[in-house]
């Protein structure tokens, strides 16, 4: 699985973000992506023409990501822009990530380019996010405090489309998270073109599960929709990871060493703390999980990056996956695993705190338990609802309330071994529905197990266990929310 930021301050209409509440349906690539009736849609290039920006612009911005200068693309605003280059209505980016899932990258990128312009649309390889965010965006900022005006519609209207898995599109929204932090507002929307495997967050908001096949058409749809589309939030996840100091640990994108990151200390920490420690932090979108489905993830990842070729789509992705569940002792854990290892309750507390309480409720770990899963979305595993479809009875006997994208609440369930899960992302049955929650802390301490293995939205990471020393984990819910565009 691919892998592959609170209010909202572009204009929307919030209660759309109930209408994209963790879609579970099995879209196909042609209707979910919203690409159905293209007989009678065939809009000519003129008709994109509102998507790209004036020239002048396009250069500015350019040049200075390109020379990291905000200052960078001054000279473009030396002459006027001529009369025939209008300001945009709803312009548009785009960042490609050309090895996501099956590497359409490099004839969608010549495509969008043909549609739009070839100054909106990067290359993930030669402009990174964080660039654009900080000299493109910074560049028009400047010009739109200076007084151009099509500089300042420019950048109160544009939005971003991102062509890529779950990964890609955390990567890009994390980027433009840092807009909250910094009160450059309005952050742009982000609409998705699903080039990924399991594509969770593409599913959620209506952009459909794979890339399609008549792709050509399904794309000037897709522009279409990113630019008329309704705009609805996303709850963030912040994850910090501290661990004894010294321990050799090799983490995703996702996750960053920060020296002066630390865990909550009003609660107490069962193991013992050493002198020395290392902190990671980093943000989720859709799930973060510790067990046996992390350590599947990780090894079909490792595969993968040892032998691309034999990964060149989704179908193909799967069945190599599918493979790695068998062989790890997923499905025969009662046959292969030492009994007092087979549960996570082995290795693993975990802390929660509820909804506007403040204090840490210590939560049960089933003995039978192999994987754990912290889920935001209700698309899991290319499109899966884990938790399932829950009664009103039933969520009022056991506490709960009913799950949205953008309640502030992670669900947390547990997967027993490989048959359960299966049955549960046939939809055969639920998962086992552990508790709600707005705060999670995870310990491990090693006992007899060497490593632990943990992901977070399809990104996974072998962790080392000590057993003198815990492992902390915190999950808490960032202040601000995405901005997405519902593709539906």
């Amino acid at each position: 699985m691919e892998k592959d930021s609170d209010k909202p301050t572009l204009a929307g209409d919030s209660s759309m973000s109930r209408t994209v509440t963790r879609s579970t349906s099995r879209e196909t690539s042609t209707i979910g992506c919203g690409f159905s009736s293209f007989t009678s849609f065939r809009p000519e290039k003129q008709d994109f023409a509102k998507l790209a920006m004036p020239q002048y612009l396009r250069l500015a911005m350019l040049d200075s990501i390109k020379k990291q200068d905000v200052n960078g693309g001054d000279h473009h605003f030396q002459m006027p822009p001529p009369d025939d280059d209008p300001c945009s209505e709803t312009p548009v980016i785009v960042f490609i990530n050309p090895k996501s899932g099956g590497r359409h990258g490099p004839v969608l990128k010549e495509r969008l380019q043909h549609l739009i312009s070839e100054e909106q649309v990067f290359d993930l390889q030669d402009v990174k996010p964080h660039e654009f965010v900080r000299y493109g965006l910074a560049c028009l900022e400047k010009w739109a405090e200076n007084g151009d005006s099509c500089a300042k519609e420019t950048r109160t209207n544009i939005r971003v489309v991102v062509a890529g898995g779950d990964g890609t599109v955390g990567w890009v929204l994390g980027c433009l998270g840092e807009l909250h932090k910094k009160g450059r507002l309005p952050v742009p929307p982000v609409a998705i073109i699903p080039l990924g495997t399991g594509n969770d967050l593409s599913r959620s908001f209506g952009w459909g599960g794979s890339f399609p096949f008549s792709w050509k058409s399904a794309i000037k749809r897709t522009l279409q929709r990113a630019t008329t589309g309704p705009i609805c939030h996303l709850d963030s996840w912040h994850v910090v990871v501290q661990m004894p100091g010294g321990q050799v640990v090799n983490p995703p994108h996702s996750l960053k060493a920060n020296e002066e990151c630390g865990v909550d200390q009003t609660l107490k920490i069962d193991g013992h703390v050493p002198d020395k420690v290392n902190f990671y932090e980093g943000v989720f979108y859709n799930y973060f999980s510790i067990g046996m489905d992390a350590q599947v993830a990780y090894g079909f990842h490792n595969f993968r990056n040892e032998k691309p070729y034999l990964a060149q789509g989704p179908i193909s992705n799967k069945i190599i996956y599918s493979g790695y569940s068998c062989s790890q002792g997923w499905f025969l854990t009662p046959c292969m695993s030492d009994p007092t290892l087979r549960g996570l309750n082995n290795i693993l507390s975990i802390h929660i705190k509820r909804v506007n309480c403040p204090e840490w409720e210590s939560i049960t770990v089933p003995e039978s338990v192999r994987a754990i899963v912290a889920l935001n979305l209700h698309s899991y595993g290319s499109g899966r609802n884990p938790w399932g479809n829950l009664k009103p009875e039933y969520l009022e006997k056991r506490g709960f309330v009913e799950a949205h994208a953008d309640d502030g609440l992670l669900e947390i369930f547990g997967l027993k071994q490989g048959w359960h899960a299966s049955f549960v992302m046939v939809e055969l049955i639920s998962a086992k529905h552990i508790a709600q929650a707005s705060s999670i802390r995870l310990e491990l301490r090693g006992g007899e197990w060497k490593d632990a293995f943990l992901q977070m939205d399809g990104e996974p990471w072998k962790q080392p266990m000590s057993r003198d020393y815990s492992t902390i984990v915190e999950i808490k819910r960032v202040p601000f929310q995405s901005v997405m565009i519902n593709g539906q």
